[in-house]
């Protein structure tokens, strides 16, 4: 359960031709390394269709908090701009995810005195519960950011999953309580408003991953998730379908490159492509040790980097980040029995061999989690990247987590599709000079039609005379 901004707010409108309009939502994801923007719905068969989605570089967010406001503010312009003119309309209402290093978690015990031990436990019984908790005392500056039942406790019946419908004079529960410092949340709160944007809700970065990424069975089995995102890596422990624990650790991919940067004396956006392109994280499967010719400094000779040492400087961190891992999970009291073992998400899963490295180190089985698990089909292949699991999942939890009744309307022809069509009848007219000039309209169509053909014929031709006159060197940046 989340704590809600803006109860009234939650989706916009997708209007089409037909001027019929479907609810839309739409959720932002701002993350160390990339703002993502992502609309979509849900189809008649329950399955998430994606609309629309911008992608930009983020700038303005270290670790996954905010550190500067007009940066992040321009690149959440540009992601939603992006995906307005896919969906085709204007964005009013969005729902954000927060993470990084000031994520705390807590365990709480609460109780409710009923006065009439006969009658049955209801809903209200449990909400009342729910919302003491949001009463404790935390630290200065902290906020929760949701509250989440483990188990119930009705008289001495212990154990129980759902009260409700039952009897009993006490109603006791333990809950999972997750805190993170109120003012990133109002830093995030002030961009999204700085965009022109409404916001209706912050999620728990972790949570949204996990709606995309996992299935039923490894959540009731006992699974970690492990998101490793570029400033910060983020875990979820599920057992029994429950959050048992969260955590965020303070390193992520972008700590990997600076190890990269140091250990070979390269630049950043060299020891990105580094990583990227020529990163593995077990070392040892790595049989043919080549190496990697990098360009350095104008004036300077080129420099050559041995595949099997830049393998053992990622491995090296990767391995201290699951260190982290295990102790999360020792620290959680799951440990022996998550039975699904480890799924790996975010940007930093894409590392070659990292599963067959996270089994090697903590003894668990492992998968990529790739967020397609609730996707209708016609997805693009660039959606299937772990990349977008935060993204999806935040669109996922806002359609099936809040209430679907309650949008916010958007009114007329979309100003993007109307612009469209006004810019395409001014170009149509601008070559029809006069009534009864169709066929030399006709005429012109051809001959532009040709002349592109020819042009990309020969467009072509220089392409391919150009790559066959200056190869470029094996395995080179």
């Amino acid at each position: 359960m989340s704590t809600s901004l803006n109860p009234q707010k939650r989706f916009s409108w997708l209007t089409d031709k037909n001027q019929s309009k479907q609810p839309l939502a739409v959720a932002l994801d701002i993350g160390t390394t990339k703002v993502c923007a992502i609309a979509g719905m849900v189809d008649e068969f329950g399955r998430l269709e994606v609309v629309s989605y911008g992608t930009v570089k983020s700038e303005g967010v270290a670790r996954g908090v905010v550190s500067n406001i007009d940066k992040t503010v321009k690149a959440i312009r540009e992601a939603v701009e992006m995906a307005e003119r896919t969906a085709g309309c204007k964005f009013k209402v969005v729902h954000v995810g927060i993470a990084g290093q000031h994520i705390k978690s807590h365990h709480h015990m609460g109780y409710l005195t009923r006065a009439d031990h006969n009658a049955e436990i209801t809903q209200d019984d449990v909400e009342r519960l729910i919302k003491d908790m949001y009463r404790i005392a935390l630290p200065p500056g902290d906020k929760i950011l949701h509250v989440i039942p483990q188990e119930y406790t009705v008289d001495d019946e212990k154990d129980v999953v759902d009260p409700i419908g039952m009897s009993g004079h006490k109603l006791e529960a333990n809950f999972h309580i997750i805190t993170g410092q109120d003012t990133a949340s109002k830093n995030i709160i002030r961009c999204i408003e700085k965009a022109g944007l409404d916001i209706a809700d912050i999620t728990l970065e972790p949570i949204a991953s996990s709606c995309a990424v996992l299935n039923d069975q490894e959540k009731e089995a006992g699974v970690v998730l492990v998101d490793i995102g570029g400033g910060t890596t983020d875990i979820t422990i599920f057992k029994d379908n429950i959050i048992r624990h969260t955590a965020v650790i303070p390193f992520g991919g972008n700590i990997i490159t600076e190890d990269i940067k140091e250990g070979c004396t390269v630049l950043a956006d060299q020891a990105e492509k580094l990583k990227v392109r020529f990163g593995v994280a077990l070392s040892d499967m790595i049989k043919d040790n080549r190496r990697i010719t990098i360009p350095v400094l104008k004036g300077r000779e080129s420099k050559s980097i041995s595949e099997k040492n830049l393998a053992r400087i990622i491995q090296a961190r990767v391995e201290e980040i699951f260190d982290y891992v295990i102790w999360e999970v020792k620290r959680s009291g799951y440990e022996n029995k998550l039975i699904a073992g480890v799924v790996l998400t975010g940007g930093g899963a894409l590392l070659k061999h990292i599963e067959a490295l996270v089994e090697l180190h903590t003894g668990m089985p492992a998968r990529i989690g790739e967020p397609v698990e609730h996707l209708a089909h016609g997805y693009t292949k660039e959606l299937a990247s772990p990349i977008y699991a935060t993204a999806i999942g935040l669109l996922k939890y806002t359609i099936d987590n809040l209430p679907e009744k309650i949008y916010v309307e958007y009114e007329g022809v979309t100003e993007v599709k109307q612009e469209a069509e006004n810019t395409a009848k001014f170009a149509k007219n601008s070559l029809e000079t006069e009534e009864g000039d169709d066929e030399l309209y006709e005429k012109e169509e051809q001959r532009v039609s040709v002349e592109s053909r020819v042009f990309g014929f020969f467009k072509k031709i220089g392409v391919f005379t150009k790559d066959f006159f200056e190869p470029t060197p094996d395995h080179e940046l």
